[in-house]
């Protein structure tokens, strides 16, 4: 499966996060919001500057600043991806 920042995901794009790379504070916050390998994850939408992006996580939503998801690698599912 190709990998992509969760950045330049689209919505209602699905994938799996392979990595996390970043450390420190922020890293251990990303991962206690329960972004960690394996979990699986939907880009619901954007904010109209395209910032901040909602993401569907375990049933739940939530959202994360662009320089949060720069740091997150996602495993995307299907060839192409959902449109913007």
């Amino acid at each position: 499966m190709p990998r992509v920042n969760l950045r330049l995901m689209k919505k209602n794009q699905t994938g799996t996060i392979a990595a996390i790379k970043v450390g420190g504070d922020m890293g251990r916050r990303i991962r206690e919001m329960g972004l960690v390998p394996g979990t699986r994850i939907t880009v619901q939408g954007r904010a109209p500057l395209y910032d901040p992006v909602a993401l569907r996580v375990m049933g739940g939503t939530l959202a994360l600043r662009n320089n949060e998801a720069d740091h997150i690698e996602v495993e995307v599912d299907g060839a192409g991806g959902a449109g913007a």
